[in-house]
């Protein structure tokens, strides 16, 4: 069978000629899977907008709940990255298939304890948000739904971030199409009960999105284990010793940090709760709005890490400098053009979300705020991926920390106890940002990171 062809060849990670070529080509493709997976997002929002402000808070605070769980993963598929590319950049097929089946088996092994909870305790986990009895119940049916499906999920991701480790950014974009495009169609037809399907309302949504996502992910994982990628399955269910060991060393501080990060939004929407269920709505629907401009920052991001890796590991160090310096100054453009068209748009976009003139009012100044930190945002994303596909994940927690800790919980929690109005609640952001984003271009210009060591050495397979 007709194995599919990779952007990068094995051994091919020579001195880049020309890194904007490289870095948008790696870019792009993660840039439309960034927007695919928000659009999906940004759709349940859209459905549920007809069912009324609980809906949409009840699906927002749901989200959260994913994304607090997929913490784990991306944490996992920071360390996969690194070592895959670094591994392929250095002729090592062998060794990065081992890192891609290992990182699978363990995420998978979490994925089912971690949706334990999840799917036995939704109600007090939709609980913790404080929020009124009705959006509560919404929110842990949706919650319940996600939950059952978390395996799959997880497995789709990691292979995923395997081949687009190696330069195949192509293969996981085109599966993520179809999954995007079920899940938003399965989604509508659950909660309103279209032809033959039930009306589940918020619970349908859940549910339907994650029944498409289980069909797509079945079909991607059938093709791999049967050769049609140049990344190939190792077929084994034991570990290798020394791989776990990368994977987890390597994983543990970008655990940590997204860990924090997701606790933390958990607790902003816990502060952005005492407003109200309009000032909770409205942050729900502004995140969903301008997510598509931060997904461009997330692209940019794994297009430097796998890039960084890949250079470190065919002992070109320069190359990888230029190549995150290029990557941050067209993520800068890129990010603010979208920016500036959403905040130029915003009141439009806010309408066309929801009829709630409160929650629109509070939409717009929401989008206004971020976009001012687009700058910001892309010096984060970008400088991080290079740290990250260096090995460097323990700067990165650091920053995260100081950022999210000093800029953004303190001072809202002194604001929303000194009674301020919730829009000096969105504005701490800023101080969360600048403080981010000035911590890991201190770390990048230092280039301390250079300097990680990891071991690409093949495994014994036996």
């Amino acid at each position: 069978m007709t194995t599919w062809k990779i952007a990068f060849a094995i051994g091919s990670a020579k001195p880049l000629a020309s890194p904007s070529k490289h870095v948008w080509k790696l870019a792009w493709p993660s840039i439309v899977s960034n927007l695919l997976f928000t659009s999906v997002g940004f759709m349940h929002i859209k459905i549920v907008a007809e069912l009324g402000t609980s809906s949409v808070a009840a699906v927002t605070t749901g989200h959260r709940v994913f994304f607090l769980v997929q913490a784990i993963f991306m944490g996992v598929s920071v360390a996969s990255t690194a070592l895959v590319a670094r591994s392929w950049g250095a002729n090592q097929p062998r060794h990065a298939e081992q890192v891609a089946w290992a990182s699978i088996l363990l995420s998978v092994a979490l994925a089912a304890l971690l949706s334990i909870p999840v799917v036995l305790f939704p109600s007090h986990i939709a609980g913790l948000f404080g929020l009124d009895a009705q959006t509560t119940q919404l929110a842990a049916s949706f919650i319940f739904y996600l939950g059952i499906f978390t395996v799959f999920s997880t497995t789709s991701m990691m292979l995923s971030t395997a081949l687009r480790a190696t330069g195949d950014v192509i293969t996981p974009l085109w599966f993520l199409f179809f999954s995007s495009v079920l899940n938003v169609s399965f989604a509508y037809l659950l909660a309103f009960g279209v032809g033959p399907f039930p009306k589940l309302g918020v619970a349908g949504v859940a549910l339907g999105g994650s029944v498409a996502g289980l069909m797509v992910t079945s079909a991607f994982v059938a093709f791999w284990w049967r050769g049609k990628f140049a990344l190939k399955a190792v077929k084994r269910l034991w570990l290798d010793v020394t791989v776990a060991r990368q994977l987890i060393s390597i994983a543990a501080p970008a655990i940590a940090e997204q860990a924090i990060v997701q606790l933390s939004f958990l607790v902003f929407f816990a502060i952005i709760a005492r407003y109200g269920v309009e000032a909770y709505a409205a942050y729900g629907i502004g995140i969903s709005l301008v997510s598509f401009s931060i997904v461009i920052g997330f692209g940019f991001g794994i297009a430097t890490a796998t890039i960084v890796g890949q250079q470190l590991g065919a002992g070109n160090p320069d190359a990888a400098i230029a190549a995150a310096w290029r990557s941050l100054r067209m993520a800068v453009v890129a990010m603010s053009t979208l920016s500036v068209l959403s905040a130029w748009y915003a009141r439009d976009l806010a309408e066309f979300m929801i009829d709630d003139p409160q929650v629109i009012d509070l939409t717009v100044a929401f989008i206004y705020m971020i976009a001012l930190l687009q700058p910001l945002m892309a010096c984060e994303f970008t400088l991080a991926g290079a740290l990250r596909g260096a090995g460097d994940t323990r700067f990165p927690l650091m920053a995260t920390f100081c950022g999210i800790f000093f800029g953004r919980l303190l001072p809202a929690s002194v604001f929303a106890y000194l009674g301020f109005s919730v829009y000096w609640i969105f504005a701490v952001m800023i101080l969360d940002y600048s403080i981010k984003a000035s911590l890991l271009f201190y770390r990048f210009r230092s280039k301390k990171w250079l300097n990680i060591s990891l071991t690409t050495a093949t495994p014994t397979l036996g």
